[in-house]
């Protein structure tokens, strides 16, 4: 079997589950200290699915650090298999609403009595930690895509 890095198994892949489990919380975070993002969809959405994505990161960073003190690949290809696709709509998800999040804070921008400039700012931020999240996630669904016909 090749070794592809950052495919399930491996410690790369833990430091990109890791590193988006960290990203998504962060944009939960900034999300959620602002008291009126519930007034808008967008940001429901994306609190949503970055409530989804840090479980799903941690359960499989969880699988990568038992394959690391085993010391064995990862080589069942049926999961595999699910595990990209599941990464692939994590991400399709997450860049949904990033971008989301991202529209309705530049137009709540051109009207600052709707949005205070220091709550416009955390929403910024949490849909740019969302989109990091979405590079992370894509990654890792490339990576192991790469892996399954080594399989």
């Amino acid at each position: 079997m090749v070794e592809v890095p950052g495919s399930m198994g491996t410690s790369a892949s833990l430091s990109l589950r890791l590193g988006q489990t960290l990203l998504a919380f962060g944009a939960l975070l900034f999300m959620t200290i602002g008291v009126r993002f519930y007034q808008f969809t967008a940001f429901c959405y994306l609190v949503t699915i970055m409530a989804l994505t840090i479980p799903w990161n941690l359960t499989l960073a969880m699988v990568d650090i038992y394959c690391i003190f085993l010391n064995q690949p990862f080589q069942k290809p049926r999961i595999v298999l699910a595990i990209s696709i599941g990464d692939w709509v994590v991400s399709v998800l997450a860049l949904a609403s990033a971008s989301s999040a991202a529209s309705v804070v530049d137009l709540l921008r051109s009207n600052e009595s709707v949005c205070p400039p220091i709550i416009c700012n955390r929403y910024q931020f949490a849909a740019t930690l969302a989109f990091l999240t979405w590079f992370l996630s894509l990654s890792s669904s490339l990576l192991n895509f790469w892996l399954l016909p080594s399989l």
